[in-house]
Parts: C-alpha cells; sequence; structure tokens
C-alpha cells in the first residue's frame, strides 16, 4: 500500500521556489520562482539578485536614497530569472513565485504564454505597480492562486 502524508505538487514546486529564494543575497526581500509543465515538469528556476558578470559586493543592495544608488535599477527579479534560465519555451506553464508578480514580471508572464501564477504572498497589493499587474492580467487568460505557505508543513 503507497504511503499517504506524501506532499503535493503544489507544496513541491512551492518548497522549490521557496528554496531558490534562499540563494538571493538581497537583505530585505528574498523571492525565488518555479516554471512548471503541465505534465509537472520544472523547465525554469530563478531568484532575485544582480545580473551575470555583475558583483553582489560592487552595486548597492539598499532600497533607500537616489535612484541609482538602490537595488532597483540592477536587480533581475526571480520570475524573470527563472523564465530566462527556462530550458524549454514556456508557453502553458504555470509559474510558483513566493511573491506577487510586479507589474514588469508580469508582463514578462503574459508575454511568454505562461498561463497560470501560483504565489505566496502579496505585501504589496495596495500599491501602484499591484493594481497595473493585477488590470493586465483581468485582461488576459492567466490565471491566478495564492497558496497559505503558514498551513503547510514540509
Amino acid at each position: 500500500m503507497k504511503r499517504k502524508d506524501y506532499i503535493s505538487w503544489d507544496t513541491y514546486f512551492m518548497g522549490i521556489a521557496k528554496l531558490s529564494s534562499l540563494r538571493s543575497k538581497d537583505p530585505s526581500t528574498q523571492v525565488g520562482a518555479c516554471i512548471v509543465t503541465p505534465d509537472h515538469e520544472i523547465v525554469g528556476i530563478g531568484y532575485n539578485g544582480f545580473p551575470k558578470g555583475i558583483s553582489d559586493d560592487d552595486f548597492p543592495w539598499q532600497s533607500e536614497g537616489s535612484f541609482h544608488e538602490t537595488k532597483y535599477p540592477y536587480v533581475v527579479h526571480a520570475e524573470a530569472n527563472a523564465i530566462l534560465n527556462a530550458t524549454r519555451d514556456v508557453k502553458g506553464c504555470r509559474i510558483y513565485v513566493t511573491l506577487f508578480p510586479c507589474h514588469e514580471c508580469t508582463k514578462l508572464i503574459i508575454q511568454s504564454g505562461i498561463t497560470e501564477i501560483i504565489y505566496v504572498s502579496n505585501k504589496d497589493e495596495d500599491k501602484d505597480f499591484h493594481h497595473a499587474s493585477m488590470k493586465m492580467l483581468t485582461h488576459t487568460n492567466v490565471s491566478l492562486r495564492q497558496i497559505d505557505w503558514s498551513s503547510i508543513h514540509v
């Protein structure tokens, strides 16, 4: 008889996204993403960090100050890294991400053909960029689903 207490696909893939987020060197926000085919194959993983070839020690990690003295113009988001790292076309796939995508990542998700976003946190839902993401998503066939990670025991 098979074991009955195995984890669900959602828990498994979100766990990989969460584990990936731990690679981020960002002191305030660590985000991970995992792209999966309809057949449950992982085709892309990413976390938020600087582009290849840019030293984590030579660029700023702070979130306050003038724009070019903060992390914002330099960091590649987890969703973008997962799409760029994908081993195949991601059309028809779903993306597991630890934080609801910003408007820039939402554009990449829509444009790449990903059909579902599964996320944990939505800490920025009162911000303008979240409203822009939602406006775009309501005009597409990309579905959204939030997972309550606090109720998952791994």
